[in-house]
């Protein structure tokens, strides 16, 4: 009995059994090809004059086709891959090869040598050959796309879109032997495609037609295979795929995260939160961003953050010279500053653990990195906490900009890059209202000539820490409720890569003193963020998880400004962002006057005197607090406004 290893090892596909197979097999077709010429050209009967020379054409026939194909490298064709591309290169082969001999007999011919032979026989030798040599190559992935494998069950799967990405994914479900996926249409809004078949999958309608298809054709679950698709025509989508009551939606990434790559179905992923409220394309600069980083040495506040540790990682990417990562929670810079010495193993960088209020600590990361551009993301953010505790917000807010603007200039840094946020326009939360004075405090230190001071305003972004995302998530997991405060609550989103990705292109086109505000597109309703996390869980709003209205919180608004009325805005030179129009109305002795009152009233936790001071400062700051304390003093200032 013949041992399982030596069949294991006798079948096993090289690159030497595959030329040899090849070689061999084109050895014969080309052979009979000739043959089968030469009885279509004389309808079965091959006069004996012809038959007696055919051992003399075989040869040459046989000879330069295989010569011509190992040439131009044929023979390193994987048989289960070959596709359009692979095809085209053998015909091409075939035709050269077929003209190298008719030229070659032609000439022999003229000679003497093969006079008298029948010129049909070039033509229908060459498609013959053509014809054997592809159908062989392309066989093998014929016969795989064709049958079914037993234990994989496949669903019936409709494609949305039928474009170059939804091609290439049905072309891989086909060919992947374990896929499970069964395309059975094509959703495409082009009339141009309707009734178009691509590898045997045709398109069925348009995306309003999804509930009808869906229910004829039995889909179970769809794959949006539009990595251009706006975020407006994902949910658009989406909502009639629910309507068809489809509950598995799958997608390809988008655009900038799949580049100019070929897609297969291991991309696809299910539907997140991302895709419908955040995927519309960012376009940056790249060389201008790249000037403002590549080969300096760069220090990020709050590295170990959501908007941090993103910074940290773009950043990485534009070949700075050093990256210092400076945060207060040692885990989150362990991991931020482990994770960028993995990626960017020959990239310079230094953690540095300290707290952004210690001012020798922080002249010492100064003194020993020299940082050339700051990103300062370092901040808290939260806002119902922060009204708890807004001794907190200016401390760290206020007074730790202000520690790190000095000492920017003090050390010659060429630009420093605030992380503001739009809650700072109208501000009725002690959050917003400290980054405002934040923006303040750097704009007047711009008056100073070494360092050029920038500040960037943007709203929400998906899946920061503690944001309502994580918190939605986490109480869908649990059953819910899901709580939102109010119905008719809106704030702007963007996801942290492309909010990152803006931040870097503003930091490179500011010139000093500017207040950047970003276009975070439309605002969106917390209570359909809110319904539509729960439909992506499968489940439905109100019936599986009911959705309950707590009320607003302190320190919230419904609605989020990008600037106030004052302000007003300035286009640039990228379409998604924009400069504020600012006028400081106070002079930097006054304001600085005041900040050091509110770090005197944050030591001394004297709430009414910070929230007071403030709104000196913000005229346009409402406090939204519940004491009666604060609502009576809010009272007292509007009565002097």
């Amino acid at each position: 009995m013949i041992p399982n290893t030596f069949l294991k090892k006798l079948f096993k596909t090289t690159v030497l059994k595959r030329t040899l197979f090849f070689l061999v097999s084109d050895a014969v077709i080309f052979s009979l090809a000739l043959y089968l010429s030469f009885c279509l050209r004389f309808e079965g009967l091959i006069p004996k004059v012809y038959l007696g020379q055919f051992y003399v054409y075989l040869p040459l026939f046989v000879g330069i086709k295989i010569l011509v194909f190992y040439f131009f490298q044929i023979y390193r064709f994987t048989w289960s891959y070959v596709g359009l591309y692979e095809l085209i290169k053998i015909f091409k082969t075939q035709t050269l090869g077929s003209l190298i001999i008719s030229t070659l007999i032609l000439f022999l011919a003229y000679n003497g040598s093969f006079k008298g032979f029948p010129r049909s026989i070039f033509l229908i030798d060459y498609a013959l050959s053509l014809l054997m040599a592809g159908g062989l190559r392309i066989s093998k992935r014929v016969y795989f796309q064709s049958i079914r494998y037993p234990g994989v069950e496949k669903k019936n799967t409709l494609i949305v879109g039928a474009g170059n990405a939804g091609e290439q994914i049905v072309r891989d479900m086909k060919r992947a032997k374990e896929s499970p996926y069964l395309p059975v249409a094509f959703i495409d809004d082009d009339p141009a495609k309707n009734k178009v078949s691509i590898h045997g999958v045709e398109v069925v309608g348009r995306r309003g037609n999804i509930p009808r298809i869906s229910e004829r054709l039995d889909v179970e679950l769809a794959v949006i295979a539009m990595p251009s698709a706006s975020s407006r025509d994902i949910r658009d989508i989406v909502s009639y795929l629910h309507k068809a009551g489809i509950d598995e939606i799958y997608i390809i990434p988008g655009t900038r995260e799949i580049m100019s790559r070929n897609i297969s179905i291991l991309d696809i992923r299910k539907v997140d939160l991302e895709d419908l409220l955040g995927r519309e394309p960012v376009e940056i600069e790249y060389a201008q961003v790249e000037t403002n980083l590549k080969g300096k040495r760069i220090l990020v506040t709050g590295a170990g953050g959501s908007i941090g540790s993103e910074l940290v990682r773009q950043i990485s990417r534009f070949d700075p010279q050093m990256l210092i990562l400076l945060d207060i929670d040692e885990t989150a810079l362990f991991h931020i500053s482990r994770e960028i010495k993995e990626q960017h193993p020959y990239l310079s960088t230094h953690p540095a653990l300290g707290d952004i209020l210690d001012k020798d600590k922080m002249g010492s990361v100064f003194n020993n990195f020299a940082p050339q551009v700051v990103f300062h993301a370092a901040a808290y953010k939260h806002v119902p906490i922060i009204e708890d505790f807004p001794e907190e917000a200016v401390r760290v807010n206020i007074t730790g900009t202000k520690i790190l603007g000095e000492l920017s200039y003090k050390n010659g840094v060429e630009k420093f890059i605030l992380i503001s946020t739009d809650k700072v326009v109208n501000p009725s939360s002690v959050m917003g209202a400290s980054k405002r004075v934040a923006e303040m405090v750097i704009t007047n230190l711009n008056h100073k000539e070494t360092t050029q001071f920038v500040a960037v305003r943007f709203g929400n972004v998906l899946g920061s820490r503690g944001s309502v995302i994580p918190l939605f998530q986490e109480q869908i997991r649990h059953g819910g409720p899901v709580t939102v405060t109010h119905p008719e609550m809106k704030r702007y989103f963007m996801t942290i890569p492309e909010a990152v990705l803006l931040v870097l292109q503003a930091g490179a086109m500011g010139k000093g003193g500017d207040v950047f505000v970003l276009d975070m597109g439309e605002p969106v309703k917390i209570y359909d963020v809110a319904c539509e996390l729960i439909r992506l869980s499968g489940l439905e709003p109100e019936k599986d998880i009911p959705v309950v209205f707590t009320g607003i919180r302190p320190g919230e608004k419904l609605f989020e400004e990008l600037l106030t009325a004052e302000e007003g805005v300035e286009s640039t030179a990228h379409r998604k962002i924009f400069k504020a129009r600012i006028k400081e109305a106070f002079s930097q002795e006054f304001l600085f006057l005041k900040v050091e009152d509110l770090k005197n009233f944050a030591k001394l936790q004297d709430v009414p005197s910070i929230i007071r001071t403030l709104h000196e400062l913000i005229p346009t700051y409402m406090p939204n607090r519940p004491d009666s304390m604060i609502q009576t003093l809010d009272h007292r200032l509007q009565t002097l406004d």
